[in-house]
């Protein structure tokens, strides 16, 4: 077996040495126009929300507070160097989270989906990461093609989506309607049990059979095709939810090596394509790095526990079949995410899984290519479920009383929409800078998007639990100081609109 951690070590190395040069001609050439062409903004507005102030969550928009105070950081955007595309900004409409909405009546549950999806007067969520089958939050174990022990069906004679018809797809419907470019990704925490070594969608492998390998790519064919069928389009898949988490105990997961989920993909992508199924695939669907306990798995099971498994994925044959790679905010650090993007630049970068990872999490995902930035549940009950196992504390970006019905609106929420009510899909990620003073030990983080229209979204975090920045921000016509609370995120908005 070969050293992990000093193959790693190199690897990324390597990655982000070679890569410079490369991604420097890159994001010089996907912003498309010169800023010279835009109109000079005419006013900056501000939308702020105070970790520390009760009800100054996504604060009324007005004109930016300024300051004659000698400002200790500046922030300055500059919309001459591009970045990635962004995708879209959401959640997970689990079969948890489906059962807690339906808790609601029509009314209150309709006016809580335009809160969250419509792009006018709500949230605008244009992402959504669907489970295929049962995941952690889900109320019981499920695959759909689930038959009785010791039986297999290699023909899928009784694959079903039966189980998402009564909440999960009328809910889908219903997002899909109140923003119409929506993007679904869908991923899978497990096979069916009879694809598994264990005859269980908890832990396991997958079957290391030919057999397998071919049923199960027509397994994710067919729900695609379901879901289509049903009113709602699939945009993007992975094969396999987290495939080097090992020990799972109480909800589905499987163990999927680098040379079986290439084998999937190697299956997958030419029956989408017969099909006439114009779906992206997405590599790998885990964290910036394997959690310690996820390698000593491996290890004590006297396997490699395949550091460089984004990497070594995009250099086995299924590469041509991938439009890019999935991540997870657990472990690790976004900027794996630029590693890896260095060595393979025609492919994407998507976050598909995040929660408690709040706005320097989902900053740094942005600054490290990702083109989407997805939570986990969309509504979670007051005790963080219903849930098979997995996360105990998870929150929903609602959560939803299970004896008043009362809606609470989480930190999830508000995070989600500093981003995803002024970054539009199409927006192109353009360079921010931050100076602070030195020695500083909560410096402020920043990001910034140049919508299609022209008009520009820099999103502010103060990390700082104690101290307020006053701030200089400066772009192209737009020069002024201002000050972040502690704890304070802001959104910052002007252009046209």
């Amino acid at each position: 077996m070969r050293h992990p951690t000093r193959t790693a070590l190199r690897r990324r190395t390597a990655a982000l040495a070679a890569g410079c040069a490369l991604l420097t001609a890159l994001v010089t050439t996907q912003l498309g126009a010169s800023p010279a062409s835009a109109a000079a903004p005419t006013g900056v507005r501000q939308w702020v929300t105070d970790a520390h102030t009760t009800g100054a969550q996504l604060a009324a928009p007005g004109a930016v507070t300024t300051t004659t105070a000698a400002a200790d950081t500046t922030v300055h955007v500059d919309p001459a160097l591009g970045f990635q595309k962004i995708t879209g900004y959401g959640a997970s409409i689990t079969d948890s989270s489906a059962a807690v909405l339906y808790r609601l009546d029509k009314k209150h549950r309709d006016a809580l989906m335009r809160d969250l999806f419509d792009p006018h007067s709500g949230n605008g969520f244009g992402m959504l990461r669907q489970p295929i089958g049962a995941s952690d939050f889900a109320t019981s174990d499920y695959s759909f093609d689930d038959i009785p022990a010791g039986t297999t069906d290699y023909a899928l004679k009784h694959f079903t989506i039966a189980h998402d018809k009564p909440q999960i797809l009328p809910l889908l419907r219903q997002a899909k309607a109140l923003n119409p470019r929506l993007r679904i990704v869908a991923s899978p925490w497990s096979p069916p049990a009879w694809m598994k070594t264990g005859g269980s969608m908890i832990d396991g492998k997958l079957i290391d059979d030919p057999r397998i390998y071919d049923a199960y790519a027509r397994y994710l064919v067919k729900f695609v095709q379901a879901y289509a069928a049903a009113g709602v389009p699939v945009d993007y898949l992975t094969v396999q939810n987290e495939p080097q988490a090992l020990l799972r105990t109480d909800y589905p997961g499987t163990d999927l090596p680098v040379a079986q989920e290439a084998k999937v993909i190697e299956r997958l992508g030419p029956a989408l394509k017969a099909a006439g199924l114009r779906i992206k695939i997405l590599g790998f669907d885990h964290n910036w790095a394997e959690h310690p306990f996820d390698v000593q798995s491996h290890v004590d099971a006297g396997e490699d526990p395949e550091l460089d498994y984004p990497f070594d994925l995009l250099n086995s044959p299924a590469a041509k079949w991938i439009s890019g790679t999935a991540y997870h905010c657990y472990y690790g650090d976004p900027s794996a995410q630029t590693a890896l993007k260095a060595s393979f630049p025609g492919k994407d970068i998507f976050e598909t899984e995040c929660s408690g990872g709040g706005v320097t999490r989902t900053i740094g995902a942005m600054n490290n290519w990702a083109r989407s930035m997805i939570f986990w549940n969309l509504a979670l009950d007051e005790n963080h479920g219903p849930h098979t196992g997995g996360c105990t504390g998870c929150d929903g970006t609602v959560n939803i009383d299970s004896t008043t019905g009362a809606v609470t609106y989480t930190a999830n929420y508000y995070t989600l929409a500093h981003f995803s009510r002024f970054v539009r899909p199409g927006a192109t990620r353009i360079a921010v800078s931050v100076a602070a003073t030195e020695g500083d030990p909560a410096p402020l983080q920043a990001t910034a998007f140049r919508n299609p229209d022209g008009s520009t979204a820099l999103v502010v975090y103060n990390p700082s639990g104690t101290a307020a920045h006053t701030t200089t921000i400066t772009a192209p016509g737009v020069q002024l100081t201002t000050t972040v609370a502690p704890g304070a995120t802001a959104t910052y908005t002007w252009g046209r609109r």
